[in-house]
């Protein structure tokens, strides 16, 4: 009976917890359970009544409904426990506040909860372009790929060539977000991220060059806050490329820090064009600022301070945003920089106790002070688009060039691609390439249906960059001494000179991952921290008291459900979690619920047992925000099978790509668990997401050799895994002389092998002093039509592996250059 007993409270627990049940019910269901478990006592004719077992549920269930009275809570249970959180929760800082309020949630928030919603995730439109987005796409994008030369752009003028400056400016590059009514493009944010991501497969300086005026610049930032005169005067010549403009945000002393800012302007009045008007006088010192040196409207953004309380709010207004034009007096744009040798413009932009009026305000003086508001609500809009898309064009560039180098370079007498050596790194390439794409198409959708997704866009932003990193040290370790050798010919080099620069942009990717991304994402989509928080902070305690009772309540359901749902996932794998679908991948659906499942509850406990010490524990906040990564790349992967039409070809690569994602996260989780600071929560966490302990494994071996395998040939498997680079068929063009190569070696693909196998018999001899295919023609091992096709793969073979050399003379600095 005593089993019974405890069985059936194991079950009311459970039933409890996962409805999320109000107080009240917990104390009706123990008093209900102890009170029946007392009369079965009487009826076995015990004299002593209840238990004591019985009297425990008892009292504790009559507690639970005392508890359930508001004011008896409040007094007992809910005003102690708001001073002590009040001591532990991290503080919120107006900026933070700020960016808090400038993004939204929407996926993320369902990961964080732990039962996703996938009405969410499936409602998200898929891949979509209007008529004249694709014809843009297909015919300007294209014509401005043809007339990219990377090697002129980064050796010979670090800079793109006037006549495709005229044809970016001309055509609307410059202003594809502004919209159709002030002479923009007025595109989706799919197509700005299909068209950078493009432009960017063929030069990466021009792919930034296009990226930064439709990411952050002054265009969004009027278009949503400028004055009527603002927009009149500038949009139309920023759509049209009379207007270059740049967004001066970083300081030599503060980076991802912008509350630091010592960038100061203080309201007064002054002189502007012969008249005294109320203005304000500037002083800052800011870099790295792209487009900066040929910029001719600079964005900037300055703490406003008004000490003689001129615009009657106080003294410390806040971030401020202005615009002035570039011949403005006092306004110095210095000397470019260099990043990483690339050719993208790229600056410094000084002010001393220079004077503008309040007119150069974005939005005049009623958005004085709102500049951090106003720069996160189009950081996060212009983050999710820009990074991740030239991140993605070059995973899946480096992917298709590697692929037709591996192909036709040959070693050994075999392609070096169907080397197991070189198949690995391959292999990784290929999930890669699928994947990236994937959560770039999602997350530019998320955008285009009015989200504002600061936490999805901070974590793209570090994950698609390290994984370009990656990528391009496997395409390198591949291609060799190909990749190394820069030249005219060499199609990796400039982008792989581009890497630091896109990790280090836009906030550091360290920063990004250790600092940002989880602890913005735990306040943002945490179902009750932020309204703890604020309840806390609340100035007004009757109010926040009130407001915390409800948080609180709700907070403390959402963890006992956390604690029986992982536990039940844990114990049946995810058997019994939930699908959007019934099809192939609804197993891995499963795991997805799952694993965010346990993210729910370690994101909980982390936040809660380490409270304000969270911001100083990075390299756990590290951890978990790479877990997060991990369930967005699941996420965004099944959805784009799915809505691809589940193609049976790709289907072995996404069961890949779901297992090594599931071994990583369980990893991932150990090493969390391994280093929390507290051990019993450490070891109560791992054992409510493991119970059974970790087994999931990585892709075998034989099943990404098979992919590897398949990719290495012309085909809709390889087409789709590089959709959306530039490709030209052209044996005179950089990338297009592998393309030619690849076809042709292909196609000899039957001839070859009669023909190394002639060779290894010793019928003929491959040397340099005689022409084996003559050789192979007259020992009748080929006839003279085969004689032809493999004469053109070899060809065409020695064009794609060439490499570039030069005078001893040539690469000599000039006498100018040296100079400077």
């Amino acid at each position: 009976m005593a089993l019974l007993l405890i069985a059936i409270s194991i079950v009311v627990f459970a039933v409890l917890a996962m409805r999320e049940s109000p107080l009240w019910q917990w104390g009706a269901g123990l008093v209900a359970i102890g009170l029946a478990s007392g009369l079965d006592f009487l009826e076995s004719g015990a004299t002593y009544g209840l238990g004591w077992f019985s009297w425990v549920l008892i009292v504790f269930g009559a507690l639970l409904l005392v508890l359930a009275i508001k004011p008896i809570r409040m007094a007992v249970l809910t005003t102690p426990v708001y001073g002590a959180v009040k001591s532990i929760l991290p503080k919120v800082s107006r900026t933070e506040q700020e960016a808090l309020d400038a993004g939204t949630v929407g996926w993320d928030a369902e990961l964080f909860s732990g039962r996703p919603d996938w009405d969410k995730l499936t409602g998200i439109r898929p891949l979509t372009l209007t008529a004249d987005e694709q014809a843009f796409l297909d015919n300007e994008t294209e014509t401005a790929c043809k007339m990219i030369d990377d090697w002129d752009i980064r050796h010979n003028r670090a800079d793109l060539s006037p006549e495709l400056w005229d044809f970016l400016k001309s055509k609307g590059f410059l202003g594809m977000l502004i919209g159709k009514e002030h002479g923009g493009l007025g595109f989706s944010a799919q197509a700005q991220s299909m068209i950078v991501s493009k432009i960017a497969s063929r030069s990466v300086a021009a792919g930034i060059t296009v990226m930064v005026p439709n990411s952050l610049g002054p265009g969004e930032l009027l278009e949503k806050y400028g004055t009527k005169a603002q927009k009149d005067k500038y949009l139309h010549r920023l759509a049209n490329g009379q207007e270059v403009p740049c967004f001066a945000l970083t300081g030599v002393h503060s980076g991802s820090d912008a509350g630091g800012m010592r960038d100061i302007g203080v309201v007064t009045k002054g002189t502007y064009n012969g008249q005294e008007v109320l203005g304000v006088r500037l002083s800052f010192d800011k870099r790295y600022i792209t487009l900066a040196p040929i910029a001719t409207l600079v964005g900037l953004a300055f703490i406003l301070k008004d000490p003689d309380n001129l615009l009657g709010r106080g003294d410390n207004i806040g971030i401020t945003l202005a615009l002035i034009p570039h011949d403005h007096p006092g306004l110095d744009i210095g000397r470019r920089h260099y990043p990483a040798r690339q050719a993208f413009m790229n600056g410094p932009v000084r002010g001393t106790d220079m004077f503008i009026p309040m007119d150069f305000l974005i939005g005049g003086t009623d958005y004085a002070g709102q500049g951090w508001r106003m720069l996160m609500e189009c950081l996060s809009t212009g983050r999710a688009i820009s990074l991740p898309a030239i991140g993605t064009t070059s995973i899946k560039a480096t992917l298709r060039a590697t692929s037709a180098y591996a192909r036709v370079r040959r070693q050994f007498g075999i392609p070096v691609g169907i080397m197991e050596g070189v198949a690995e790194p391959l292999g990784e390439m290929i999930k890669r390439a699928y994947m990236y794409e994937a959560t770039r198409r999602l997350t530019a959708s998320m955008v285009d249906e009015g989200q504002r997704p600061a936490v999805i866009a901070g974590l793209l932003k570090y994950t698609t960059t390290e994984a370009m990193r990656d990528s391009m040290d496997d395409a390198f370790d591949i291609q060799g001494g190909r990749a190394i050798q820069d030249g005219p010919g060499n199609y990796l080099f400039g982008a792989y000179q581009s890497m630091p620069v896109a990790i280090t942009v836009e906030g550091a990717n360290i920063l990004t991952r250790t600092l940002m991304t989880f602890a913005q994402g735990v306040l943002r989509a945490h179902p009750y921290l932020l309204r703890e928080i604020q309840a806390v902070q609340d100035k007004d305690r009757k109010a926040g008291l009130d407001a915390f009772d409800g948080a609180f309540g709700g907070h403390t359901a959402f963890m006992l459900r956390n604690i029986v749902a992982s536990f039940l996932h844990g114990l049946t794998n995810g058997a019994f979690a939930s699908s959007p679908n019934q099809g192939p991948m609804t197993r891995w659906y499963r795991r997805l619920h799952r694993y965010a499942q346990d993210f729910a509850l370690v994101a909980d406990w982390t936040t809660v047992v380490l409270g304000g010490a969270l911001k100083r524990k990075q390299k756990l906040s590290g951890r978990m925000a790479d877990l997060l990564g991990e369930l967005y790349l699941m996420s965004a992967t099944l959805k784009r099978f799915d809505e691809e039409g589940r193609i049976e070809e790709d289907r072995e690569l996404i069961d890949a790509i779901m297992a090594d994602r599931v071994a990583n996260m369980e990893r991932i989780f150990a090493e969390v668990f391994a280093n929390f600071p507290n051990p019993f929560f450490a070891n109560a966490m791992r054992f409510l997401c493991f119970p059974l302990g970790r087994h999931a494994k990585r892709a075998s071996d034989r099943v990404n050799y098979r992919f590897v395998r398949a990719v290495l040939r012309p085909g809709g498997f390889r087409d789709r895994l590089t959709t959306g680079v530039y490709v030209s068929m052209d044996p005179n063009d950089v990338t297009g002389v592998l393309e030619d190569a690849f076809i042709k070696v292909t196609e000899a693909e039957d001839i070859e092998a009669k023909f190394v196998k002639a060779a290894r018999k010793g019928v003929f001899e491959r040397r340099l002093d005689r022409d084996a295919i003559d050789d192979a023609v007259a020992a009748g091992v080929l006839n003279d039509n085969e004689a032809g096709v493999m004469r053109a793969a070899d060809e065409a073979t020695n064009r794609a592996v060439h490499v570039d050399d030069f005078q001893m003379d040539v690469l000599k600095p000039t006498t100018q250059q040296a100079a400077e």
